[in-house]
């Protein structure tokens, strides 16, 4: 196992789970904040143990999924604004429940925590079906258009999955206004597609051709 790779794992895990606990307890001003457990539950546990997976099966994806370090100009903006977003809909779902604004029913967060999941296999597909997957934009040396499976379906799977992951958050912390916040995930998303699709048309072989035999990004259907 590879000790640097394992410390830098467990040290960005535990500042995310320890950033989305104050993020949103704080606000609620308990730890009586029943949603927030289930999300950071949902959210971290499946976390914790697809990257003991990735760190025996894969660690080369791994590290590049720790790798954030944004390249292109317009992807930091990007990155930015997602931040942005996640800090106030996370607050704002603390100071919701706090002051009991517009709380949602139970059976909502439960429903929400099932899609969550789902999503969440959904992402682990999409790792497995793309092994130049990263959180940068860039072509990677010997990268190769990938275009079955979930890839002959939309041209970004991956995307699909935070889609779903991110409007299903909200809901299951019993949030109808941070729900309202996510929904500025459409346009950000937007804004990262349409440059990384400018840097793969324009470095990876076969990508234009990919891109008119799979026409929707995101949505089947639909975008």
């Amino acid at each position: 196992m590879d000790a640097k790779l394992f410390s830098q794992a467990i040290v960005k895990f535990l500042s995310g789970l320890l950033l989305v606990g104050l993020l949103l307890f704080l606000p609620a001003g308990t730890i009586a904040f029943r949603q927030g457990w289930l999300l950071i539950g949902i959210l971290f546990i499946p976390m914790f143990f697809a990257g003991l997976i990735m760190m025996k099966k894969s660690p080369g994806l791994l590290r590049k999924r720790l790798d954030a370090k944004e390249e292109q100009s317009q992807q930091k903006a990007v990155i930015a604004l997602s931040g942005l977003m996640f800090l106030a809909a996370f607050v704002v779902a603390g100071l919701n429940f706090r002051f009991g604004w517009l709380v949602l029913p139970a059976w909502v967060s439960y429903a929400a925590a099932v899609v969550f999941l789902l999503a969440y296999g959904l992402y682990a597909e999409v790792l497995r079906e793309n092994v130049w997957l990263s959180r940068t934009v860039a072509v990677q040396e010997d990268q190769k258009v990938i275009d079955t499976g979930l890839y002959g379906l939309v041209r970004h799977p991956m995307y699909m999955s935070t889609l779903l992951l991110f409007l299903t958050m909200p809901l299951v912390l019993g949030s109808v206004i941070s729900f309202g916040i996510m929904l500025a995930y459409f346009p950000i998303l937007a804004k990262r597609i349409r440059n990384e699709e400018q840097v793969l048309e324009g470095g990876l072989a076969g990508y234009r051709d990919y891109m008119k035999r799979v026409r929707y990004k995101v949505i089947p259907f639909i975008w």
